[in-house]
């Protein structure tokens, strides 16, 4: 079977493709796997630290085409041609017996050369609500739509589309909650607050924090704090200026390598709103402040709103952080009873097995 992968743009959209590669290197034996990544893209970085093995890595031009000057679509749609004609040389070569695509300016070129060779697509979109790019390929090239939940199936009238969950990487999937308050170094008797902005860091969020972390350590509890290289110098230096007890119980890391381990020891987490949460947090039972990122199409905010009408979360504006993050902490660490039923809530979503089915989804797909 010999399958072709293609992602980009951010650990967003490559941790699931990962995922998925990873499942299917467990599920079936006589597999070739090639991912095709944009040239310059952080995605070979990140396919090469994986523990997956692929048959073959490629690199092909693409672009962004909304939401860029018009100078720069020119230069994107140049380098969409020059992608395409690459991805139609790698598909004749390579053979695929179906793409599968998880986002990235990447998807496009080699979606169009797949649909131009009659190779099938299959694509999974994180987000309940789609990008415009993977809209777009899913409404006219693909075979099939994997989601994380059903609702995604409003965007794609008359498509295919399997709610499959989302592909938890391995790293998630094992962290236990007493190894990983051990591993951390954390007070297993005080409330633990994560506090996460994504892989690139969240400005807003970081500063919030900043600023409320003297009184919420006052209060008894600990906080594992994960800035992103963004404003790594300036946490670091509020940081210095604290007392050495509540240094202590105050971590902050720019990058933590096994995020798992910080989501299994949480009681609360703040974070934005990506797709990641509609997974991850589930599979850690972990109640959630989300702030989702508002300088962007809604995809934040409706993924915020499923999980916060589900009772598993709450949500606070971006623009009202400084008057409304400390007293919505203090206000669910003060009510267990409350955050014991986000806990349930959150434990009522966990779908573990999504990289499992997406894998199947493509194995059935490529050999029909």
């Amino acid at each position: 079977m010999r399958i072709m992968i293609s992602a980009g743009g951010t650990g967003g959209g490559v941790y699931p493709a990962l995922a998925v590669a990873g499942a299917l290197r467990r599920l079936y034996d006589d597999l070739s796997l090639t991912f095709v990544g944009a040239r310059g893209d952080m995605a070979r970085d990140l396919v090469r630290r994986a523990d997956v093995r692929f048959d073959s890595y490629h690199e092909v031009l693409a672009g962004p085409m909304h939401g860029v000057p018009r100078m720069q679509q020119l230069t994107s749609a140049l380098k969409i041609a020059v992608g395409i004609v690459q991805s139609l040389a790698l598909v004749l070569r390579l053979r695929p017996q179906v793409l599968f695509l998880t986002g990235g300016w990447v998807g496009f070129p080699t979606a169009v050369a797949c649909w131009l060779l009659r190779r099938p697509l299959v694509i999974y979109v994180p987000d309940i609500e789609p990008g415009l790019t993977l809209k777009l390929l899913g409404r006219y090239f693909a075979r099939a739509i994997a989601a994380t939940v059903a609702e995604t199936s409003a965007f794609y009238p008359g498509k295919r589309v399997v709610e499959t969950g989302y592909p938890l990487r391995p790293e998630i999937l094992r962290a236990r909650r007493e190894e990983s308050i051990q591993a951390l170094g954390l007070d297993p008797q005080r409330q633990t607050l994560l506090v996460f902005g994504g892989s690139r860091g969240s400005r807003s969020i970081n500063t919030a924090m900043a600023r409320i972390a003297p009184a919420l350590l006052d209060d008894g509890g600990q906080i594992v704090h994960i800035t992103g290289q963004l404003d790594w110098e300036s946490v670091r230096a509020q940081h210095a200026a604290l007392t050495e007890a509540q240094q202590a119980r105050y971590q902050i890391h720019a990058f933590l390598p096994d995020i798992g381990q910080a989501f299994a020891a949480a009681d609360l987490v703040v974070s934005r709103a990506g797709a990641a949460t509609l997974a991850e947090y589930p599979q850690h039972e972990l109640p959630a402040i989300l702030v989702p990122y508002p300088y962007a199409w809604r995809y934040q905010k409706v993924n915020a709103d499923w999980l916060v009408t589900r009772g598993a979360a709450v949500q606070v504006d971006d623009g009202r952080l400084g008057e409304e993050l400390l007293p919505t902490i203090r206000a669910l660490f003060g009510q267990p009873e409350r955050l014991q039923a986000m806990r349930a809530a959150m434990a009522a979503l966990k779908r573990p097995d999504g990289a499992e089915n997406i894998a199947r989804l493509l194995a059935e797909t490529a050999t029909r």
